[in-house]
């Protein structure tokens, strides 16, 4: 066990599925995978571990912001020996060069937050997807025929902030979507030499308040996972 994940050694697999939900994570292991176990519940922060066509691949939740992810993708990493997470979840536009529902695989996250500084000495403001995860992503995403953007992206410490406008490390960098946690998953993935990246579905478009319904959301969220879990299996 490590601190924050209860599950015993061998129990997660090499490929993990990361959402920051842990309902969401539920979800992918009651629709997707098979011969599913329930690993770890520490502190809610649910993780499944099954079968999806055939290969082994475990789900669970980072939480949200960079400092919950810091702590489960590091333990992930080194206490279980996973070499790849990719990152599932959604994001907000800056820009309508992006739209509702939009897949987005990040290229490279952007962030004013001192995550990586303090953690790692990691001095840059923009870290890249780590390893071929971000790849694959793009090449399966072309066999299934899904249309597929690839960005970089803010990963932001505050959701709510006075000042709504596009943040400086946003405009320097051409982000065009904000989330909380690629930046950390990233930074750990570099600092470690495993495999990262980040699938997001576009949940709200900042400039014109579009967002998607309560109502639309477990639905328009299955393409990404699928998507996800397609990949995984040929991690």
């Amino acid at each position: 066990m490590s601190i924050h994940i209860a599950a015993q050694k061998g129990e997660i697999a090499k490929t993990v599925l990361l959402p920051g939900d842990p309902l969401r994570a539920k979800y992918v292991a009651d629709h997707f995978l098979s011969d599913v176990r329930l690993v770890s519940q520490t502190r809610n922060a649910f993780y499944f571990t099954g079968s999806y066509k055939g290969k082994e691949l475990t789900v669970g939740a980072s939480g949200m912001g960079c400092p919950s992810i810091g702590i489960y993708s590091y333990e992930l990493f080194t206490e279980y020996e996973a070499e790849t997470i990719i990152r599932i979840g959604t994001c907000g536009a800056y820009t309508t060069e992006l739209q509702l529902f939009d897949l987005v695989n990040v290229d490279h996250a952007c962030s004013e937050s001192s995550f990586a500084l303090h953690a790692w000495g990691i001095e840059q403001d923009r870290i890249p997807h780590q390893g071929p995860a971000f790849s694959r992503i793009n090449e399966t995403a072309a066999l299934l025929g899904k249309s597929l953007k690839t960005c970089h992206i803010h990963s932001s410490d505050m959701f709510y902030r006075k000042d709504s406008g596009t943040p400086p490390v946003a405009q320097k960098h051409h982000c065009l979507a904000v989330e909380m946690e690629a930046f950390a998953l990233f930074a750990n993935a570099l600092q470690l030499g495993k495999n990262a990246a980040t699938l997001l579905t576009v949940s709200d478009v900042i400039p014109t308040h579009e967002k998607i319904s309560a109502d639309q959301r477990e639905k328009s969220l299955l393409p990404m996972m699928e998507l996800a879990l397609e990949a995984g299996i040929r991690m």
